[in-house]
């Protein structure tokens, strides 16, 4: 009788041709015996191979479970009287698997281990279980290896492939993504999200070139669709319409989104420069009559995004030459001078009026402000303070502890060069 025939005609428990028994026992004083035969026990475990090679004259073979693992023996034992080809098919749930490739890895059953591997390498994996997957894989060494190739870190080129395509989805550089449309840009966001996100190890990501050329193209796209459908409002024939400003908006939050994730590659500088570059078309058009009563969405998105832009700045993460950083001021200072009073007023008239800067948003523009203004040139920073001076709206931004510090360094100023010139008269007297 071949091993086939001889493995098709034994069963495990059958006690009439057993001729060796397994005896499974815990801590718990739990204990079972199993009815084998020693031709399948010596054909698919060198363990029990090993064991059977100086049987004593009981016939039993004894192996003492952990009180977590005793199921899994049990399993293992009706796996050996099945043919190869089976065992795959019969396992019901990843973690029956993950029990049992333990247990084989112990009891050297190559065959069983094998085909758990087989198993656990092709089904898909709850996070709990992916958990479990690894503790174990970790302690049964390299034999485990291909159940986690999954899990394996990908070349970096490979790594950057996925998240330039990742990018060009996010920022929308290939045109909608029909069908799915937003649920992919949602998603494509969130993953490039985390993928710039810096944990306790590294990001998975780091900007090179490459990916940074990527991005600069979809900024520029995105800033240039912006401007564009900023500047065709003042062709629309009804702008109290929700789908208009609601378009204009959509375009505006993928920019906000973009400025968002820009410091994590150094790149913030690339927006801050695009967004002074169209502030001034911006800014005429939303100050046009006829966007008087209407758009206050937009309106208050617009200083958001700003505020970003002033903070980048004003806090010495974006380096911009004076002139620029003035001009940078000087354009939208007053557009959110003017802005606060009249959102204030409107929430005061309209019960529930949703478009407003909050408490946070206002004192993070005023501080950036502040310091914006405190780096800049004396006499550039005399002008800013001459001019909020000279303004009805003085409550905000509230800048009185810029023009303290600026007094203060103007009369030290002057005090050093009255000083400095009494020195040099000293001097020429001693002469």
């Amino acid at each position: 009788m071949d091993k086939a025939q001889e493995a098709n005609s034994c069963k495990l428990g059958d006690r009439s041709t057993s001729d060796v028994t397994v005896r499974l026992s815990n801590r718990e004083g739990r204990s079972e015996w199993f009815y084998s035969h020693s031709s399948i026990l010596i054909n698919k475990s060198k363990f029990f191979a090993d064991r059977l090679s100086h049987l004593d004259s009981t016939g039993c073979i004894e192996i003492h479970c952990s009180d977590f693992d005793y199921d899994d023996h049990v399993s293992l034992l009706r796996l050996l009287y099945l043919p190869e080809n089976s065992v795959v098919d019969s396992f019901d749930s990843v973690k029956t698997a993950i029990g049992i490739l333990q247990v084989a890895v112990a009891l050297q059953c190559e065959e069983i281990t094998q085909s758990c591997i087989q198993y656990l390498e092709a089904s898909p994996w709850e996070d709990k279980e992916e958990e479990e997957i690894i503790k174990a894989v970790s302690k049964l060494g390299p034999v485990a290896i291909p159940i986690v190739a999954r899990l394996q870190p990908v070349d970096l080129s490979t790594t950057r492939n996925v998240f330039v395509s990742a990018i060009r989805f996010a920022m929308s550089i290939g045109g909608p993504c029909l069908p799915f449309g937003d649920e992919l840009i949602t998603s494509a966001r969130e993953q490039v999200e985390y993928m710039l996100e810096e944990d306790d190890d590294t990001p998975l990501i780091t900007a090179d070139d490459e990916v940074k050329l990527v991005v600069k193209t979809g900024l520029s796209k995105i800033c240039s669709s912006f401007e564009k459908e900023v500047s065709s409002l003042l062709l629309e024939s009804d702008l109290t319409s929700e789908a208009v400003e609601d378009r204009v908006l959509r375009i505006l939050s993928d920019l906000e989104w973009t400025c968002n994730i820009l410091p994590k590659m150094d790149l913030m500088k690339e927006f801050v420069c695009n967004w002074t570059e169209i502030s001034g078309n911006i800014l005429t058009v939303v100050a046009d009559r006829k966007l008087d009563s209407v758009m206050w969405g937009l309106k208050v998105k617009l200083i958001e995004v700003t505020g970003k832009v002033l903070e980048a700045v004003g806090y010495g993460n974006v380096i911009l030459p004076p002139a620029c950083r003035v001009q940078l001021l000087k354009s939208w200072l007053p557009y959110i001078r003017k802005m606060k009073p009249l959102l204030d007023s409107k929430g005061n008239e309209e019960l529930g009026f949703p478009h407003k800067m909050d408490e946070d948003l206002c004192e993070s523009i005023e501080g950036a402000i502040v310091s914006l203004i405190l780096a800049l040139p004396s006499n550039d920073q005399a002008e800013i303070l001459a001019d909020w001076m000279n303004t009805e709206q003085v409550r905000y931004p509230d800048l009185s502890e810029a023009f303290e510090v600026w007094c203060y360094r103007t009369k030290s100023a002057k005090r050093r060069l009255v000083e400095g010139l009494d020195k040099i008269g000293n001097a020429a007297v001693s002469l």
